[in-house]
């Protein structure tokens, strides 16, 4: 047997040749096993454990259990206090409205008596000028407002447009700057104004109020201002002034050509009418801060 020639053993079944697609072996396990098995696997864990997730000891069921009455105390012990802190709110809410209220009648009530008081202020002023003035005193007060004047001059009306729409085209608003809204503005009635004065008015009012060297025409919202209170349209202008001429002159002056657009492009609605007579009432009364006399000899003042 040791000298027998050993021979390799033959094998019974050829060698398997390797796969074309193996190098693809991720993709080919997708192909070969769909979602399906995922699936099935998934039903029979349902099947074992149980389509319901309730608890299935009594421990677990008594920790539901008390879960849930904790749960609905705290929703009925947030719902209570809000019914019963309700009516308080209320009464606080309340009691400020009408503090509020209090306050705002107060407050009428103190202005309505610093009017009285500046009325009364005013009244002594001007019999005391009128008592020791000499001409030029009188003059001065004339000029400054401290007096009530009449006298023949214009009426003119100013008001917003009826609509309210904006314009097209080039206007004054629009190379001013302005959205126009329709409404007139604090700038508007500062160009009448000025128009007024230099056309040659001699006193002029805005809704029964005088004004003077120093009053001021501004804007705090939508509301006008002039000396700070507060004007409702329409606006009435009274300008005492030489009549037809003095109209005239405004009309055509540069404010007057204003005033025109603002009613031919933007609707808002004006009137001017010549008046025969018109009268003024005084302007509240003026405090010097800065101007002084100036003396021009021995104990006299100019």
């Amino acid at each position: 047997m040791c000298g027998m020639s050993q021979q390799h053993p033959t094998r019974s079944t050829p060698a398997r040749t390797p796969r074309p697609d193996a190098s693809m072996s991720l993709l080919t396990n997708a192909m070969e096993h769909s979602l399906d098995d995922g699936y099935a696997e998934a039903a029979a864990r349902r099947g074992e454990v149980g389509r319901s997730r309730m608890p299935r000891t009594l421990r677990a069921k008594v920790g539901l259990a008390v879960g849930l009455v904790l749960a609905a105390l705290v929703v009925t012990v947030g719902a209570a206090q809000a019914q019963i802190s309700a009516p308080s709110v209320a009464k606080e809410k309340q009691e400020l409205i009408e503090r509020i209220e209090s306050g705002g009648h107060r407050a009428d009530e103190l202005q309505g008596d610093v009017d009285k008081l500046r009325s009364s202020v005013e009244r002594q002023q001007r019999k005391a000028l009128q008592k020791h003035g000499d001409e030029r005193g009188r003059t001065t007060a004339l000029l400054s407002g401290a007096t009530a004047v009449e006298g023949p001059g214009l009426k003119l009306v100013v008001d917003d447009a009826e609509d309210a729409e904006s314009g097209d085209g080039d206007g004054p608003r629009n190379t001013d700057g302005f959205s126009d809204t329709g409404r007139i503005r604090d700038r508007d009635l500062q160009r009448v104004v000025n128009g007024l004065w230099a056309a040659g008015a001699e006193a002029v009012s805005i809704n029964g109020q005088r004004l003077t060297s120093r009053s001021a025409i501004r804007a705090a919202g939508d509301a006008i201002l002039v000396d700070n209170k507060p004007l409702v349209p329409p606006y009435t202008l009274l300008a005492i002034g030489p009549g037809k001429q003095f109209s005239r002159t405004f009309q055509d002056s540069v404010d007057g050509q204003y005033l025109y657009v603002l009613h031919k492009d933007y609707g808002a609605r004006t009137s001017i009418s010549v008046q025969d007579k018109v009268r003024l009432p005084a302007a509240p009364s003026l405090i010097l801060r800065t101007a002084k006399p100036v003396r021009t000899g021995k104990g006299s003042t100019s």
